[in-house]
């Protein structure tokens, strides 16, 4: 505490910056930015990549100039770094910003937006994907979040056009709201990273996409109840016991 008596200013985030027209990942530029010793808040953005990453090894796909894909250096990161991250995209995304489990922001596909969706609503579209990577045990991690802030669904490959197989959200701007969005970005992201766990779980229970949904996950079926104090999924199977997930792979299970 400060002689006043006010609680320190968190880390600043953004400072110093790194941006590309053009390059493979900015997770993998942050990631080398790091190790090399790169200070907290080192923020590294491009206007494409070349090769996008998102979780379980897939692409992130969007136009040149269309999304905004940035990655943030964080040292000492906080415990629920995942689901605090996309919380702070939801506040910037808008009411009907929605986060699939664990940090997916999506929205409901269709005219039945609104939160949280029952079980037999629309499908759900990604608006936007998170990406921690990192060395723990070096106390440091790399966030990675891409939201498509401008891009038109229409010039998206077929699996993330609407009624593909991933659909794609946007938050139909224009591309020069890209910049602006990113300001707005870190500031959501300076207050949610450093507040109370407590607070970012309620948080995010308010936007859960999944809840009482039917998922399937590793073999096995159910349907999803929130979360645990933890940050984990509570599952529910066929018989009505409880378990819970860590962060892994869950699928939503067609309905009807």
């Amino acid at each position: 505490m400060s002689a006043g008596g006010a609680a320190p200013e968190t880390p600043s985030l953004g400072s110093p910056r790194l941006h590309f027209r053009l390059t493979d990942s900015t997770n993998a530029r942050a990631r080398a930015l790091a190790i090399a010793g790169a200070p907290h808040g080192t923020l590294v953005t491009a206007a494409e990549q070349s090769a996008g990453r998102g979780r379980q090894g897939r692409s992130w796909s969007a136009p040149a100039g269309s999304a905004l894909l940035a990655s943030l250096v964080l040292r000492d990161p906080p415990g629920l770094l995942p689901l605090a991250a996309a919380v702070a995209v939801c506040d910037i995304a808008g009411p009907h910003a929605l986060i699939k489990w664990p940090n997916d922001v999506v929205v409901a596909a269709g005219p039945e937006e609104g939160r949280p969706p029952a079980a037999a609503r629309a499908p759900l579209a990604k608006l936007a994907g998170i990406l921690v990577e990192g060395r723990l045990q070096e106390g440091w991690a790399v966030l990675g979040i891409g939201l498509n802030v401008a891009v038109r669904l229409e010039e998206l490959p077929a699996e993330l056009a609407p009624g593909g197989a991933r659909p794609a959200a946007t938050m139909g701007l224009r591309a020069a709201e890209i910049e602006p969005t990113l300001e707005r970005l870190l500031g959501a992201l300076q207050r949610r990273l450093y507040e109370p766990a407590d607070a970012t779980l309620h948080a995010w229970r308010e936007r859960d996409a999944l809840l009482g949904r039917p998922i399937s996950w590793a073999g096995a079926s159910g349907v999803a109840r929130g979360l645990d104090g933890a940050g984990r999924l509570i599952v529910e199977d066929g018989a009505g016991a409880r378990s819970t997930l860590a962060a892994g792979e869950v699928h939503l299970r067609q309905v009807g």
